[in-house]
């Protein structure tokens, strides 16, 4: 089970989060974000990690050379785009791991559907898809759950890419999320943390002990 904690701020952070096992943290540069990161200190923080722990950069309609020119300051090989990116703007960062973030309801994988085959006729191979929540005017951090039963009825027939599950998770239902879903990986910001942005490490060691447990 892949598990990223996303919204980290700060080095010292960063790195007991690396500690208690998380496979890749998120560098959230939306400056919309009560988690947005400066690069100077993201760069810090991408110097610091363990070779083990993924730095994915999470940007939300940034433009393909900023995004790039972030990326070069911040030594990341993984983006996030979690806004409206068109598929052609992932088309132009092919060079890099690419998690394109969506916001799915009630109403169904349709969207999904129709741009992963735009993205497969164009020969984009994404890293992965994360399903949060969708609540309208918002690209996140929400703290909405995702639909679970219909992702669990309705991925199986999408094949690929693997399903990051997103949305409202926390120590005390990502296991239950997990059992239903049966998700390649989860995603979690808010879910622990003492405020906004300040995450709280007890709740951090639980959540990837719930999460690995449940898988």
């Amino acid at each position: 089970m892949w598990v990223k904690i996303c919204g980290i701020r700060d080095e010292p952070t960063a790195l007991a989060v690396a500690e208690a096992g998380a496979d890749a943290i998120g560098l959230n540069f939306y400056p919309g974000s009560p988690r947005c990161i400066d690069v100077e200190t993201a760069a810090r923080i991408t110097a610091a990690l363990p070779a083990t722990v993924e730095p994915v950069g999470v940007f939300v309609n940034a433009s393909v050379r900023h995004m790039r020119e972030v990326a070069g300051q911040c030594g990341l090989r993984t983006l996030q785009l979690h806004g409206d990116e068109p598929p052609e703007v992932l088309g132009e960062l092919r060079e890099f791991r690419l998690i394109r973030a969506f916001r799915v309801g009630e109403g169904g994988l349709a969207e999904v559907r129709a741009e992963l085959a735009r993205l497969t006729a164009m020969q984009v191979e994404l890293a992965g898809y994360l399903i949060d929540a969708r609540v309208a005017g918002v690209y996140g951090g929400t703290g909405v759950t995702a639909p679970w039963s219909l992702l669990a009825a309705e991925w199986p027939s999408l094949g690929v890419p693997p399903l990051i599950l997103a949305g409202g998770l926390t120590p005390q239902n990502v296991a239950q999320a997990v059992r239903i879903c049966r998700p390649w990986g989860v995603d979690v910001a808010g879910g622990v943390e003492s405020a906004p942005g300040v995450k709280n490490l007890e709740q951090v060691r639980a959540f990837l002990r719930n999460a690995w447990e449940a898988s």
